[in-house]
């Protein structure tokens, strides 16, 4: 398996001959090194409805005709664009061919903003688990602290957490190192900062205040191998 990091929350994981996006925001996403008309994908995972996590899920579910996982609501206004969607909510799963996707609890909001300016709420924000290959990822969306991360991590043999760390809209560093040591994560990536100015962080005086060895700054474009 391999998980790449694409810049804002954009992860791709590569795994049984399958392309799985999460949050695939590229178009606007200035630190993301995809192109939303070629980058291919046989399933999109979304955590929220936010328009710079839902990105260009549309546009790329229609051109590979992939599948789009997402929150029961956001899921059913995304089927309404012409997409396949598979719905889940807070605390379910559900076995695909290429992995287990499991929704969690993430303390944020949720809405989508279409192109006529209308604002849709899009269901509660959710993080991610990821299942494969006897690896499990935690992609934790869009989140503030909170106390049940510690079960996440109790509950749950984490390889790879990605936290926020941008403040402002998500935690901050400070918070983001608790949140680090809640999810007894293998190897954790700072993502969700420095997109816009307001979220603004240095991720490596981030990882030099974690555990040591567990901390890891992805580029855009780098990843990492799990064997």
């Amino acid at each position: 398996m391999k998980v790449t990091y694409h810049g804002h929350a954009v992860v791709k994981i590569e795994v049984k001959g399958k392309r799985i996006l999460i949050d695939p925001f590229i178009t606007g996403n200035e630190l993301c090194d995809l192109d939303a008309s070629t980058v291919e994908a046989d399933a999109i995972l979304l955590s929220h409805g936010h328009n710079d996590h839902v990105g260009d899920t549309v546009t790329i579910a229609k051109r590979t005709d992939c599948l789009v996982v997402a929150p029961v609501e956001l899921s059913d206004f995304l089927s309404t664009k012409g997409v396949k969607t598979h719905p889940l909510n807070l605390g379910g799963s559900f076995d695909f061919d290429f992995g287990t996707v499991k929704l969690t609890k993430a303390f944020h909001s949720s809405s989508y903003t279409d192109e006529d300016g209308s604002v849709l709420y899009t269901g509660m924000p959710a993080g991610i688990l990821f299942y494969a290959e006897g690896k499990t990822i935690y992609h934790a969306g869009d989140t503030g602290l909170f106390s049940d991360l510690k079960l996440i991590g109790e509950r749950n043999n984490i390889d790879v957490a990605f936290l926020p760390i941008g403040d402002n809209f998500t935690m901050g560093p400070d918070d983001a190192v608790v949140a680090a040591e809640w999810v007894q994560a293998k190897q954790v990536v700072p993502i969700h900062y420095n997109t816009f100015p307001v979220i603004k962080q240095d991720p490596h005086a981030f990882v030099e205040r974690l555990e040591k060895g567990i901390g890891k700054v992805l580029r855009p474009g780098e990843g990492l191998v799990l064997e």
